[in-house]
């Protein structure tokens, strides 16, 4: 087996946040999870299985810098 090191390309726009943010929502509410509570989950335990694979919505998750994602919340949960 290879000794490989994969990249995943980080997301700095923050529309392209919001975007990724509401597939994923979606997504998960299409599979009849609670999209609030999974999200949650893998917010603090960074455990990508709390998101689903339909519509790539795992994929897309990851792509999103943990700390960057919360900080975006937080700023837009305080309208700043």
């Amino acid at each position: 087996m290879e000794d490989i090191t994969r990249k995943f390309t980080a997301i700095d726009n923050k529309t392209e946040i919001k975007e990724i943010l509401a597939s994923v929502y979606n997504s998960l509410l299409v599979k009849g999870y609670n999209p609030i509570n999974q999200l949650v989950g893998y917010i603090l335990s960074e455990d990508p299985t709390y998101i689903t694979n339909y519509n790539k919505a795992r994929a897309l998750i990851t792509r999103i810098d943990r700390d960057e994602l919360l900080q975006e919340l937080l700023l837009s949960y305080l309208g700043k």
